[in-house]
C-alpha cells in the first residue's frame, strides 16, 4: 500500500464551516486534512427550521453527519485532534502539531468558531438540548411566537436581543445578571415594554418539555423559553499567535477572500462575522476554499 500523500491545505475546525471548504477542496482535486477538535457549535442544535432546504427541520447532529459524509465522499481527511500550535515557514507554507505529530501544508483555513458563555446554571446544557435555553434568537425566535420568554445578559447586549425577541411576544423579560452600571440601555426597555429583573439567579428548573422556571430571591416566575445574551469567545488563539489582525470583538479581519492578514491563512465561519449562521459560515467557507484553490494554481504556474 502507498503512503498517503502530504496535505495541502489544512482544515482546523470540523463544523459547518470547515467541512464545507473540505468539500470543495476535495472537489478541486486539492488534498485536504480536517482537524476536529470535537463538539462544534451546530451540535447544539436540537431542531433548526431555519436551515436552507430542510422545512421539516433538521438537528445539528444530522447537518454535521451529513456534511463530514459528503466531505468524506470526495476524499478529504478528518481526523480527531486539536491543532497545539502553528508555525509558519520561509516559502510561505505552515507547520502544525497535530497528535504529536508535524504537518507541513501549503494553507490553512481556520474554521474553529466560537465558545459560548453559558449561564452559570445547574442543568443548563440539558436545557440547551432540550431547546428551553437558546443561544440564537435569529436562528430561532420565530419559534417564541407569543411565548412567556426571558433574556439573561449581563450588557447592552441584553437590551438588543430582548428587543429583536419583541418582534415575535410581547411578553419579554430581561435579567440583568452584570453590574448596574454595564446596563445603559433602561430607557429602551421601558419604550419597547419589556420587563426588567436585575439580580443573580439562584437555579433553573425544568418542568416538563415545555417551561422553564427561574428563581431569584426566593421568588419563581415561569418562562417558556429562556434566551442567554452571554456573548461569545472566537476560537482565534492560533491565528494571534501568527500576529493576525482582529476586530474589536476578537473575531477575524478577513478581506473578500476570507484571507486573514497572514498570506496563505484563511478564515470562515463565527471566527470572523458575529452573525453566527450556517449558512454564512458555509458561504464563507465557499469563497475560502475557492481563494485557496486559485492561489495555490497561480503559485504552480497554472494561470493566465
Amino acid at each position: 500500500m502507498s503512503p498517503t500523500p502530504d496535505p495541502e491545505v489544512l482544515i482546523i475546525g470540523a463544523g459547518p464551516a470547515g467541512l464545507t471548504a473540505a468539500t470543495y477542496l476535495a472537489r478541486f482535486l486539492r488534498r485536504v486534512l480536517v482537524a476536529d477538535a470535537g463538539s462544534p457549535r451546530a451540535c447544539w442544535i436540537p431542531l433548526s427550521h431555519n436551515m436552507p432546504g430542510f422545512p421539516a427541520g433538521i438537528s445539528g447532529d444530522a447537518i454535521l453527519s451529513r456534511m463530514r459524509e459528503q466531505a468524506e465522499e470526495y476524499g478529504a481527511v478528518i481526523e480527531s485532534g486539536a491543532v497545539a500550535r502553528l508555525t509558519p515557514v520561509e516559502d510561505g507554507s505552515f507547520v502544525a502539531e497535530l497528535n504529536g505529530r508535524q504537518v507541513q501544508v501549503r494553507a490553512v483555513l481556520l474554521a474553529a468558531g466560537v465558545v459560548d458563555h453559558h449561564p452559570d446554571l445547574p442543568g443548563v446544557e440539558n436545557a440547551i438540548a432540550r431547546a428551553l435555553v437558546r443561544i440564537c434568537p435569529i436562528c430561532d425566535g420565530y419559534e417564541a411566537r407569543d411565548k412567556a420568554v426571558a433574556v439573561i445578559g449581563d450588557s447592552d447586549m441584553g437590551v438588543r436581543e430582548a428587543a429583536f425577541l419583541r418582534t415575535y411576544s410581547d411578553r419579554v423579560t430581561l435579567i440583568h445578571v452584570g453590574a448596574p452600571e454595564a446596563l445603559s440601555e433602561r430607557d429602551a426597555l421601558d419604550r419597547l415594554g419589556v420587563s426588567l429583573v436585575e439580580t443573580p439567579i439562584d437555579r433553573v428548573e425544568l418542568e416538563g418539555d415545555r417551561v422553564t422556571a427561574l428563581s431569584w430571591g426566593g421568588r419563581a416566575t415561569a418562562f417558556d423559553l429562556v434566551y442567554s445574551a452571554l456573548g461569545t469567545t472566537a476560537n482565534v488563539d492560533l491565528a494571534q499567535a501568527l500576529g493576525a489582525a482582529t476586530c474589536d470583538d476578537g473575531r477575524l479581519e478577513v478581506d473578500d477572500h476570507q484571507q486573514t492578514s497572514i498570506p496563505g491563512f484563511y478564515a470562515a465561519g463565527d471566527v470572523v462575522r458575529g452573525l453566527n449562521q450556517i449558512a454564512v459560515a458555509t458561504a464563507e467557507a465557499a469563497i475560502a476554499a475557492t481563494a485557496i484553490h486559485n492561489m495555490l494554481r497561480q503559485a504552480d504556474g497554472q494561470t493566465v
